[in-house]
């Protein structure tokens, strides 16, 4: 209309929806290059000036194709190898590469009010089943972890037994450099007896303590469980075993027993150094003043 019916631009801007810059700038492009102009372009700059180094990405590429680790923790890997790259420019360079996870449904972000704990305060305890079986036998993982410094200790048992409950509790103890004043763990029979029909009365109390109990009540340590059906109550130690899954025993091939004990041990040690975004970057050991051991790849 302003270019062929000689109407002035001034009133078409009136009625335009846009504004009359976007008018102005759409008519200068048809008449230089007509109807081919209006067609949208990106709007990504040409030239970047202060563009990330080549050999930056390929190193931030390499390292989140060996540990998976979001951009965040990339960030402070990198930082502790003298390598300072911004969080969001990480995050960059893994979408421009098609490394992250795609999700379809927009998550909704809750916020808590998170309780201070110090070390030892809080020690999640639970089982995971070994995926597989290691000549025909399967074995058990024993697992906890302190749910303020993600410290943690892995021992894998033939059985899951109380006894294994105990002896794994009394090497915990002899790990974890603090003191240890409660554990929580669930209602299997391994860690209590509260559930078995037999001893449940009427009165909620149980006619004999359990042995985990009994030694709990020796060393002055208090004994919480979560509520029946409810293992996000126990999520520490959920999340890790996650972790265990995805990261260990699904990248891992074991010849016997002996091996499998020396390869989560290795997994463990790596695990306690690495660094978590609960902690602010830093990593279990250095929470609860162990030696840190120098991971970075």
């Amino acid at each position: 209309m302003v270019e062929n019916s000689g109407q002035k631009l001034k009133d078409i801007i009136r009625i335009f929806p846009h504004s009359g810059r976007t008018l102005k700038r759409w008519l200068k492009e048809y008449r230089e290059k007509g109807e081919a102009g209006l067609i949208p372009k990106s709007t990504e700059p040409k030239t970047q000036p202060n563009e990330t180094p080549i050999w930056i990405k390929e190193r931030v590429i390499d390292l989140r194709k060996q540990t998976k680790l979001c951009a965040k923790k990339l960030h402070w890997r990198l930082k502790k190898a003298g390598l300072i790259v911004p969080v969001s420019t990480i995050g960059k360079i893994l979408k421009d590469e098609g490394l992250v996870k795609k999700y379809r449904i927009k998550k909704i972000k809750y916020k808590y009010i998170r309780a201070t704990r110090q070390p030892g305060e809080l020690v999640e305890i639970d089982v995971k089943v070994v995926p597989g079986t290691l000549a025909g036998c399967k074995y058990y993982q024993y697992t906890a972890i302190d749910t303020a410094s993600r410290w943690r200790y892995l021992k894998v048992y033939e059985e899951q037994i109380t006894n294994n409950s105990i002896l794994f509790l009394k090497e915990v103890m002899s790990k974890f450099p603090h003191k240890i004043s409660a554990i929580k763990s669930d209602n299997g029979s391994i860690f209590t007896n509260y559930y078995i029909g037999t001893n449940k009365r009427s009165d909620m109390n149980v006619k004999t303590l359990h042995a985990l109990d009994i030694f709990c009540i020796s060393q002055n340590i208090i004994h919480y469980l979560i509520d029946p059906g409810k293992p996000a109550q126990n999520g520490t130690v959920e999340r890790s075993h996650r972790e265990d899954q995805e990261k260990f025993y699904e990248q891992n091939t074991f010849r016997n027993f002996a091996d499998l004990q020396k390869k989560i041990k290795i997994w463990n040690e790596y695990y306690n150094n690495l660094e978590h975004c609960g902690l602010n970057g830093k990593t279990p050991n250095e929470m609860v003043g162990l030696q840190v051991t120098n991971v970075v790849s």
